[in-house]
């Protein structure tokens, strides 16, 4: 099986100057970079202990607090970072690390992944969540390299698909050194697929950011004094229109109030612009800095990395990507700021965290827009729940210690 997957990757390859052009086009590549997908660098060569993949934003936020505490860690010298995404590059720029750097995960085809591995020279590689590409494990594993895969995700669907190539997906998954799954789902479903050394640590995004300074955004408060706001996160297409018709009924009550939608996909912006529009609403963009009138309806997050500063002024946020069947979007992020969570039916991708949130009593499940309406009404001007906090942050602090602890052995 490998030889019809190099096949592909290799065909992938052949054409990728036309997909390279194509996406920047798009403004979803980077001119100035995307040479390191197929292994050109401008950096000099360096030796690193450790490497990360992560392949995008919500993979690489994950991961910041196990890479900070690599950063203080002084028998590691130097981390690599990948990812795919010029988004999460983006992200990357702005955090502030003494020794850890980014470059693009290479195209998976076997000369590449031997000159990432032979260029970079990692002694440890982690891959994020469901990060799975057989050319770099069968390669890494040839260099007797540990493959980790930290916060491991896998649903049904996805364990489906690799049971169509059964012992191409043994001969990958038995490559695998230790795997930490985020849930005893993604558990079982990783011994049906031959990984023989399996961890359960538990999900590392209930650890949160500790310094609220930097969530504290003077601009932003000042901005929404005077005006009652709510979110509505990780939106996907045709929820904007539920969240319009929702905002349509709220204002009923006469309230100043200021609808916050932070889509999942923020190149969708002009699309939910012109939705809103449709249904009579108004809408500002964060990145045009204009000020809030009165006939404002939706402020329109048009920017990756900033969702927290949103969590940090309202106590109530709806969770995207439930009410179409999408299995939701994690709800840990606003949960963790004290925000009581609304989501549709949909969450199975994080069953076992809406679970957790039902149980202490900050989460409701509903698609009716009436439901949704009384529960906003009834939180929107309540103070955050500190007990439900401190419990979360608890457990995260737990969650990234024993994460360390297993892959600690591996350093």
């Amino acid at each position: 099986m490998y030889f019809f997957y190099n096949l592909i990757t290799n065909l992938v390859f052949i054409i990728s100057p036309l997909i390279f052009i194509y996406r920047i086009f798009k403004r979803k590549e980077d001119p100035k970079r995307f040479q390191e997908k197929l292994c050109i660098y401008s950096k000099n060569k360096i030796g690193n202990k450790v490497w990360i993949h992560a392949t995008s934003i919500g993979e690489l936020m994950s991961v910041i607090p196990i890479i900070n505490k690599f950063e203080k860690d002084n028998k590691i010298k130097s981390i690599i970072i990948t990812t795919t995404t010029l988004s999460s590059a983006r992200i990357f720029s702005k955090l502030k690390f003494r020794k850890t750097f980014h470059v693009y995960f290479p195209l998976d085809t076997n000369f590449l992944t031997k000159k990432f591995i032979s260029f970079w020279k990692p002694e440890l590689a982690i891959f994020v969540d469901s990060e799975i590409w057989p050319n770099m494990y069968k390669n890494l594993e040839i260099n007797k390299i540990p493959i980790i895969i930290l916060n491991a995700r896998m649903v049904k669907k996805t364990l489906n698909r690799w049971k169509i190539f059964p012992n191409f997906a043994k001969e990958v998954f038995s490559k695998i050194t230790l795997a930490m799954p985020q849930n005893l789902e993604t558990s079982k479903y990783l011994k049906q697929l031959n990984v023989k050394n399996i961890k359960i640590a538990g999900n590392l995004k209930y650890y949160g950011e500790k310094d609220k300074k930097n969530l504290d955004n003077k601009i932003l408060k000042k901005k929404f004094k005077n005006f009652n706001i709510w979110c509505a996160a990780s939106t996907h297409d045709n929820e904007e229109i539920f969240i319009g018709k929702l905002h349509q009924n709220l204002k009923r009550y006469g309230r100043k109030l200021i609808t916050i939608i932070i889509p999942r996909h923020i190149n969708r912006s002009s699309k939910i612009i012109d939705d809103m529009k449709k249904i009579g609403l108004n809408t500002i963009i964060h990145s045009s800095n204009q000020k809030i009138r009165k006939n404002t309806d939706i402020y329109l997050v048009d920017s990756y990395g900033i969702s927290s500063k949103f969590y940090n002024l309202t106590n109530v946020t709806f969770v995207g990507g439930s009410l179409v069947a999408h299995g939701g979007q994690n709800p840990l992020e606003p949960a963790r700021l004290g925000n009581y969570i609304i989501n549709g039916p949909y969450v199975s991708n994080f069953r076992e965290i809406y679970s957790y949130l039902n149980k202490i009593k900050i989460s409701s499940k509903t698609s009716s827009i009436l439901e949704i309406e009384k529960i906003i009404i009834k939180k929107i001007n309540k103070k955050k729940n500190k007990q439900s906090i401190n419990k979360i942050n608890k457990i995260g602090e737990q969650i990234l210690d024993k994460n360390l602890f297993y892959i600690n052995k591996y350093l």
